[in-house]
């Protein structure tokens, strides 16, 4: 964290971010680098909230000369479990840890005025780390809601589980007094930056800006289902429908992000969508529809200008995965499928671009499934590789996320003339058949499939490389759409509008 005897400055907008920019590359990390970097006439401040300290490494992002403040928070640094703990040390206030308690942990469905209580409580400091941790009225919350709600789980679990949500909270709110304030509020996801956004729009009165690249509260409904850290057997969790006593714990977790989401949704002005299935989902999930809106993302078509003239004559025979190895962009069906192309084309490669540090224990599994598929120099792991470079020498992209919202890497690929088969998620049908019927009078620019299907994904594999006037007219429709509807400075014009209107320029 950034320490100084000299006032800090303010900036035009402080941007709240969540285990991305500048720790971690690609994804919603590259967006937030072109949107500081797009916005030169903008000052930035950013507040970077992250696990633990030591999952995040060196920057992988210079910081732009329009960041004036950057500061760093880790959530395994708001308290320190076995630290001297003594129950009942002093009173509490009992009315303000229940609503608390009611509002982010209680199944009972929340009022807004216990949100706003919550809120409200938060953003004047008036709940101290000493409350929840040592005082009567904040055991009496605990041991209440536990018989009242929770007889299943043990009364361990419980107590543990809320002490871990409960404690980052109040170093957010604490964090929230020092942060030099700026025009305006922009958070990149609901979650733990989100609630930070709507703590500080209560302290501050300002603009406060959402925009989701992906669904924060569905995001984490997949990573809490694959959660070791729950339950040594999560399949067996869920296919119980969530009644074991772990399962409980997991309800709890879903609920409590489910509950901060809704104090985003409830503060936030405008709620941005990357595309319009999202922006459905946010409404369900508790978002104003008059407050939501589309904007998509869009890529500096410039960078790529050269690109499209170097790719080789006719139709490489060489697929690309281009994307983090971990679980949710299921690189098991990418390489299963490649057995299948690889047996119909022989000279076929698969190419896995990107790093493979996050999960060493997945991308263990994933060489381990090359080698039992005797697929050894055929699907190659090339780790992290210049974009520009790489693309023209693919035939195919391929994306087999199960969860994604608009991934730049396909706009990327058609920037490069690279036809796309994706899975059925997030925008990528949107994308790759077109969002309006405009759109779609274009045609498609390749394929999609169902999530975990390497026999689907590899038809589609071949029928694209085997059909050179598809590939051709799948490539054309591509190149067409990314220009007229996905360009960087279509992108960047509409959050600069939004911003000037913000801050009252307009």
């Amino acid at each position: 964290m950034k320490k100084s005897t000299e006032p800090l400055p303010s900036a035009d907008i402080c941007l709240l971010l969540e285990g991305t920019w500048p720790y971690v590359r690609g994804g919603v990390s590259s967006w937030v680098n072109q949107l500081i970097l797009g916005l030169p006439e903008l000052t930035f401040s950013v507040f970077f909230i992250g696990g633990q300290r030591e999952a995040y490494g060196k920057r992988q992002y210079a910081i732009p000369t329009n960041v004036l403040h950057i500061e760093e928070h880790f959530l395994e640094s708001a308290w320190q479990p076995g630290a001297a703990v003594t129950a009942a040390r002093r009173e509490g206030p009992r009315e303000v840890l229940g609503d608390l308690h009611h509002f982010l942990h209680h199944p009972d469905e929340p009022t807004p005025e216990q949100g706003q209580a919550v809120l409200a409580m938060l953003a004047k400091g008036s709940l101290s780390l000493d409350d929840v941790l040592h005082s009567k009225a904040s055991w009496e919350a605990i041991t209440d809601g536990y018989a009242r709600h929770c007889s299943d789980p043990s009364f361990v679990n419980y107590f543990w589980t809320l002490r871990t949500m409960q404690a980052p909270l109040l170093m957010l709110a604490e964090a929230a007094q020092r942060l030099p304030p700026a025009r305006v509020l922009h958070s990149i996801s609901t979650g733990y930056a989100g609630l930070l956004g709507s703590i500080l729009q209560q302290r501050w009165q300002c603009s406060y800006l959402l925009s989701e690249h992906g669904i924060y509260t569905k995001e984490r409904k997949i990573d809490l289902a694959q959660a070791s850290w729950i339950s040594e057997n999560p399949d067996e969790a869920l296919s119980t429908g969530l009644d074991t006593e772990v399962s409980y714990i997991r309800r709890l977790w879903i609920r409590f992000f489910e509950r901060i989401g809704l104090l985003a949704y409830h503060s936030a002005e405008p709620i941005i969508a990357l595309y319009e299935g999202n922006r459905q989902r946010q409404i369900a999930d508790g978002a104003e529809a008059a407050r939501t809106k589309v904007i998509p993302n869009g890529i500096a078509m410039g960078g790529w200008d050269g690109v499209l003239a170097r790719r080789p004559e006719g139709i490489p025979p060489v697929v690309g995965l281009i994307g983090r190895v971990v679980p949710i962009k299921d690189l098991k069906t990418f390489i299963r499928a490649m057995r299948s192309v690889v047996s119909a084309i022989p000279e076929a490669e698969g190419w896995i671009v990107g790093p493979q540090e996050e999960d060493p224990d997945y991308a263990q599994e994933c060489h381990s499934l090359v080698t039992s598929l005797g697929l050894e120099g055929k699907v190659k792991f090339l780790g992290f590789q210049k974009i520009h470079e790489v693309m023209p020498k693919l035939g195919l992209m391929v994306l087999t996320s199960i969860s994604e919202a608009q991934p730049l890497v396909i706009l990327e690929a058609w920037a490069a003339g690279t036809p796309v088969v994706s899975t059925d998620v997030g925008s990528c049908r949107e994308l790759i058949e077109g969002a309006d019927e405009e759109d779609r009078a274009l045609g498609s620019a390749g394929e999609v499939v169902a999530i975990a299907d390497p026999q689907a994904t590899a038809r589609a594999i071949l029928d694209l490389l085997s059909n050179p006037q598809r590939w051709q007219a799948a490539q054309a429709v591509g190149l067409t759409r990314v220009n007229r509807y996905y360009t960087e400075d279509l992108m960047l014009e509409r959050y600069r509008n939004l911003y000037q209107q913000a801050m009252g320029a307009v």
